[in-house]
């Protein structure tokens, strides 16, 4: 036998250990660049290093938006409802109602986005969202010449706001999936992944909301689907190929007497259509009589009777009254601080499916914002969109809830400084 080499038995083993500790870093590195491969994996152990706590300045916007709502909305509907249902609480009463039933959604589903089981509970919950909005058609309650809800007795449920979630958290899953092919550049591999499949994602949920009648959610779960394209990377070019599709749009509306309706109405709104331009006419009114420092909350005069509805879609305008121009900028702002810190969330976040998730929900809270403020100041037509957090909407406030609890959830894990 060959004598002992001590040195060159050390540096063979030191070789040894500089090869491991390489592979072991290229394997780090490959980790953080392929982000997630598979429809169900996640890096759990890169993803417990960075969880922490929920985010506090999203949690206290969400919780200030919250409470700003309810009395908001309370002054809003207390003359209404005293008038239509002998107790002026009659509104609140309902609104605390659905805050607290999605309180404890909001709950369920912030235990519920962890990494490691929030890709399969993503699928269940659009499958879910889809087979209510078939249920609905069969057995809903029908309002206005249109079956929307759902009758749980304690409360009515429209499935339709939470299937506009659903497509968001299967969008963010799919494009995440196919990351690679979605941003490839020009070929089919990139059409099919970033386009053709995604798309058919929120174009089942629309072709599903079209049979209720209900053009609003259409229009707004279709933008949330192109906005999630577009989130996810889809290559520019091919949004061209979904032009085609805004003509089918307006043809839907044509042969729509209810959207036409509300078309006409908004192009005629100069006129002296009273009947037609009531609300919206009205809802000008209380706006500009609240001035620069509104005239009080639990102050407003047009509530009494002249805006319609004024705790629901309309809610806005007596805010607007009763806090002026100053009060009212101030809650748009609260609204844009949120859906700001939701995008710095996504932007932080570990992976791509959980940035997505994010950056979704945000779009979608700023889409109803938008529109809500839209169509009460008159820019855009009336829609029928409720304003988040302050709207006594049953169904459209549990879905809000729902999807701050995903968001709250999600930023726990969001502590990466980009």
């Amino acid at each position: 036998m060959g004598r002992f080499n001590k040195r060159k038995y050390a540096v063979e083993i030191s070789g040894e250990q500089e090869k491991r500790r390489r592979a072991n870093r290229r394997s780090l590195l490959f980790l953080r660049e392929r982000k997630d491969k598979s429809l169900f994996e996640s890096d759990e152990v890169a993803l417990k290093m960075v969880q922490s706590r929920p985010d506090m300045f999203f949690t206290v916007l969400c919780v200030l938006l919250i409470s700003l709502g309810t009395v908001l909305s309370f002054s809003a509907g207390a003359a209404y409802a005293s008038e239509a249902y002998g107790s002026g609480f009659h509104f609140v009463l309902n609104h605390l109602k659905h805050l607290s039933v999605g309180i404890v959604a909001a709950a369920i589903f912030y235990l519920a986005s962890h990494p490691r089981w929030m890709r399969v509970f993503s699928v269940l919950f659009y499958i879910g969202s889809i087979l209510l909005l078939i249920l609905v058609l069969l057995i809903g309650v029908e309002g206005g010449g249109a079956k929307r809800w759902l009758d749980f007795k304690f409360f009515t449920l429209q499935p339709s706001e939470l299937a506009k979630t659903g497509v968001i958290l299967v969008m963010s899953l799919y494009l995440t999936r196919y990351d690679e092919s979605v941003n490839s550049g020009f070929n089919r591999y990139s059409l099919f992944h970033g386009l053709i499949a995604p798309s058919c994602i929120f174009l089942l949920v629309c072709v599903l909301i079209f049979f209720e009648h209900h053009f609003s959610g259409i229009i707004i779960t279709a933008a949330i689907g192109v906005g999630m394209l577009f989130i996810g990377g889809t290559y520019f070019g091919w949004f061209a190929a979904l032009v085609p599709f805004v003509p089918l749009v307006w043809i839907l509306i044509k042969n729509s007497e209810y959207a036409m309706k509300r078309i006409n109405s908004f192009l005629d709104k100069g006129s002296d259509n009273l009947v037609e331009n009531w609300q919206s006419t009205q809802g000008l009114y209380a706006i500009g009589t609240g001035g620069l420092f509104g005239v009080g909350i639990g102050e407003s005069s047009l509530k009494y009777g002249y805006v319609s509805q004024p705790q629901n879609d309309f809610v806005f305008t007596i805010v607007c009254e009763e806090l002026g121009f100053f009060g009212a900028t101030a809650i748009i702002l609260l609204f844009l601080a949120l859906v700001v810190r939701g995008v710095i969330l996504g932007l932080r976040a570990p992976d791509k499916y959980i940035s997505l998730v994010i950056l979704g929900l945000s779009f979608k809270l700023a889409i109803h914002v938008i529109l809500n403020v839209g169509v009460v100041s008159g820019v855009l037509p009336n829609t029928g969109i409720s304003l988040p957090f302050f709207s006594s909407g049953g169904s459209a406030t549990i879905s809000q809830m729902i999807d701050m609890g995903i968001i709250l959830g999600l930023s726990r894990f969001c502590t990466q400084k980009q």
